[in-house]
């Protein structure tokens, strides 16, 4: 992984959690939205260093706004959301932001360095037509941050959730599936580490989206019902960098193994024991032998 000083020259060089077949969805919601001449603007809340900003600002059409909210190195509105900045963002600056924002785009986002649930003083109620909630961990800042996203977007825009599973963010699973059980929103897809979803009619989406992972020998995909509603488990066919690893570290371990259990055997024959065996052995065979040879 590149330093933070380094400008990146491709996506996979910005440090940053954004797997790839998230990346592929990000650009196929978009693109489904272009295609349907839906409008509205794009907004991320929480950017760390600019991985996911990164690729939807290539969907920026000339007359919306995408709009970015971070603390970035500012202080953090209470204790519970500083102590998390501490330990899981340190590195996060808004220069290391900018500087690789501009290495794919000639200019920035409109950026809000204020807390997340400031967002609605700087965008309008049904002004959006994609939202990336990524921003804290803690369950009453998701909720808030949810809650903003679902004035944002309109009946058709589609809300995308990061972390909604992890074990290590349990307060983003409540706040998710809370919001699924009790608020209206739709789930339209997950994947390991994201659910999509909408507060509209979540089956068009869904429809479109199965032709097309239909065509796709890449992209495992089921589908599951939750709550009597259709939901879609998407996941790549591919095999990452860090299971290519895992996979060497288990063929280097078994050859250790291997050639460990070599030297065991080498060592037992070289042994006074082994040899002093193989002689009384070989005695019965060699009086065999000459038994079968006597007439």
């Amino acid at each position: 992984m590149i330093s933070q000083e380094t400008v990146p020259a491709s996506l996979d060089d910005v440090k940053g959690w954004f797997p790839k077949i998230d990346q592929l969805l990000f650009t196929w919601f978009l693109e489904r939205q272009e295609r349907l001449g839906q409008r509205g603007d794009l907004v991320e809340l929480g950017s760390y260093l600019g991985k996911s900003a990164i690729l939807i600002g290539r969907h920026r059409r000339a007359d919306e706004t995408f709009t970015v909210c971070d603390l970035f190195d500012s202080d953090a509105p209470d204790d519970s959301n500083q102590m998390e900045m501490d330990g899981s963002y340190s590195s996060l600056t808004r220069t290391a932001f900018e500087r690789n924002y501009r290495a794919f785009h000639g200019g920035l986002p409109e950026i809000v360095q204020r807390p997340t649930a400031e967002i609605l003083d700087h965008v309008e109620p049904d002004a959006c037509r994609f939202v990336h909630v990524d921003a804290s961990h803690l369950y009453e800042h998701v909720t808030g941050d949810i809650e903003a996203a679902r004035v944002m977007l309109p009946a058709e825009g589609v809300v995308v959730c990061d972390d909604y599973r992890s074990e290590h963010t349990p307060g983003v699973a409540a706040a998710v599936w809370e919001s699924v059980a009790v608020k209206g929103l739709r789930p339209i897809c997950v994947t390991t580490q994201k659910l999509y979803g909408t507060w509209n009619d979540a089956e068009p989406v869904q429809d479109d989206l199965l032709a097309w992972l239909g065509e796709r020998d890449d992209i495992w995909h089921e589908v599951q019902r939750v709550g009597g509603r259709r939901l879609i488990r998407v996941k790549g066919r591919w095999t990452t960098k860090s299971e290519v690893q895992k996979l060497k570290d288990r063929l280097a371990h078994t050859e250790d193994r291997l050639a460990g259990a070599r030297r065991e055997l080498d060592d037992v024959r070289r042994s006074v024991s082994f040899r002093v065996g193989r002689s009384f052995t070989a005695l019965p065979r060699a009086l065999r032998g000459r038994d079968d040879d006597t007439p």
